[in-house]
């Protein structure tokens, strides 16, 4: 057995990484191993794939240079026995063939990288540091990009922002959010809370401000729930096309972005945002959605729809098909057959969907509303289980991304993706925030149970941390009587009452709620998916 060791001694602090070079012209590489062990690395070599192959099983590596084509065993055929041996251990095939099949082969056997003969020197170090330092590169350029991001985000907030401006920074904010999952490592997660923070206080005050001019004002400068069939699928709708509405109940913008990985092969994206009215709650925002009015003119239009659910909020949303069918015949769409209308409140009927999904390319309108991504969020509140699996809001997302990759939605998407003549649309009603902060709030027996939001008689709460509608009428809220008064909660303060106070306190803190006014709820995303 041929084995050359050269190495240097490592300081106490140091852990050396070891490189394992199979070639049977090892001696040409000389300058390359050299270069390697300057730059602190262990390097043992061997000149054939047995010898490699019994070194990987006696002795531990980080990384395996492995010549293709080697007298005896060959290069592919000691990488098979190599990730047997070791399935994590990363191999960098080298090799003078470029045969593109070739190149497939390595692939398929879970090569980690691939260079092609002559290599020199620096693309050895390059190749190397791909592996053993990409990601500690990653993070340090991520943490001086983002420290650049805070100081801008910081001064535009000491400006008045528009609704765009809003949009933007959220995104913006949001994608950071995201990016950095990946790299707990630099102790940023809490530097981005208290960002989000922040920002949300200078948000909850912006739609305070702005709210009630956008109801006035059907021109306008960003959607709002009513908005969402007359701007974006109406003029969707055509002879020729089969329009698919997905409305993923409380899905928020972070946890979008983690569902548009697993969709990017099929479809492109044109993405929209638009703000949810208030509350952003179900029964009022999915509501308008599907009736394109808002609650006092729902309640108003529809008295029987709206009184019906007083006492079970969430029997409000049982008429949605009726109401979108309402809605475009007042918006004088023709249509030759109604508009199919599908709910999914669990898995054994989402697969039945599934698989005759493109039963319903001949509709020209065909909405469906999934359910889970609430349920996931009502189910962390009670579910100790959920809250271990998801202690955060990066778990959060990746609990979202792992229930889409194996749900029936993924599998709709793609049939349709596969399909002519279709044109999807998919987004949400309302967001959901983290809640930290309880806020302590007084009203009588009759007044509503909900966390972020309630509406009752006599409701007293702190005026910096909730926003108090005292006529309904301002914020096109239902008025039960003449004495109803709302409060929608900011940032992330859930309300608590002072019976049993801290019991409750502690039952809600860091739950995932909705109804309120933050970002996460009220900024959401409209994305156009067109297959690719």
């Amino acid at each position: 057995m041929l084995v050359t060791l050269i190495s240097h001694k490592p300081s106490s602090m140091e852990i050396r990484r070891r490189i394992l070079w199979v070639d049977d012209e090892i001696d040409m590489l000389t300058a390359h191993v050299r270069l390697l062990e300057q730059k602190g690395y262990v390097v043992e070599t061997a000149t054939n794939g047995d010898d490699a192959l019994q070194l990987v099983r006696d002795r531990s590596y980080d990384l395996v240079f492995l010549d293709e084509m080697m007298p005896g065993k060959g290069g592919l055929e000691a990488l098979s026995e190599i990730k047997e041996a070791e399935p994590s251990l990363p191999v960098i095939m080298v090799t003078k063939n470029e045969a593109e099949s070739l190149m497939e082969e390595a692939i398929g056997s879970k090569i980690t990288d691939y260079l092609t003969k002559p290599v020199n020197p620096s693309q050895i170090l390059l190749a190397v540091k791909k592996i053993f330092d990409s990601k500690k590169i990653a993070g340090a350029v991520m943490s001086r990009d983002y420290a650049k991001e805070l100081r801008s985000i910081a001064l535009a907030l000491m400006n008045p922002l528009d609704e765009r401006e809003w949009i933007d920074l959220y995104v913006r904010l949001t994608n950071w959010d995201k990016e950095l999952d990946d790299h707990p490592e630099l102790g940023l997660r809490q530097t981005v809370l208290d960002q989000k923070r922040e920002c949300n206080v200078e948000f909850a005050k912006f739609v305070d401000r702005r709210y009630r001019d956008w109801l006035a004002d059907p021109k306008r400068p960003v959607a709002l729930s009513t908005d969402i069939v007359e701007r974006y699928v109406i003029p969707s709708l055509n002879e020729k096309t089969s329009v698919f509405l997905f409305v993923i109940d409380c899905l928020r913008l972070d946890q979008w972005l983690v569902m548009e990985e697993l969709l990017s092969e099929t479809f492109a994206f044109d993405r929209h945002h638009y703000f949810s009215i208030l509350p952003t709650a179900t029964p009022y925002s999915r509501n308008a959605i599907f009736s394109g009015l808002f609650p006092s003119e729902l309640e108003q239009r529809f008295p029987d729809i709206w009184q019906a659910g007083e006492d079970d909020e969430s029997s409000r949303n049982r008429h949605e098909a009726q109401l979108l069918q309402k809605l475009l015949e007042r918006k004088r769409v023709a249509m030759k057959s109604e508009p199919k209308y599908v709910k999914i409140l669990d898995a054994e009927y989402g697969r039945q969907f599934e698989q005759n999904i493109t039963s319903y390319v001949n509709n020209r309108l065909t909405a469906v509303v999934v359910n889970f991504v609430d349920m996931l969020a009502h189910g962390r509140s009670d579910s100790p289980l959920l809250k271990e699996i998801a202690p955060d809001e990066a778990a959060y997302r990746s609990l979202t991304r792992s229930w889409f990759q194996h749900s029936s939605l993924l599998g709709m998407l793609r049939a349709l993706g596969r399909q002519k003549n279709v044109r999807i649309i998919l987004t949400t009603d309302h967001g959901s925030v983290r809640c930290m902060r309880g806020s302590k709030v007084i009203g009588d027996r009759e007044a509503s149970t909900n966390l972020r939001y309630k509406y009752g008689r006599n409701l007293k709460v702190d005026e910096r941390q909730a926003v108090f509608v005292k006529n309904p009428a301002d914020y096109r809220l239902p008025r039960s009587s003449v004495t109803t008064n709302y409060i929608l909660a900011k940032e992330d303060y859930y309300f608590v009452y002072p019976t049993d106070y801290h019991r409750y306190l502690s039952q809600y803190r860091d739950s995932f709620q909705h109804g309120g006014i933050s970002m996460e709820e009220m900024i959401l995303p409209l994305i156009m998916l067109e297959p690719k």
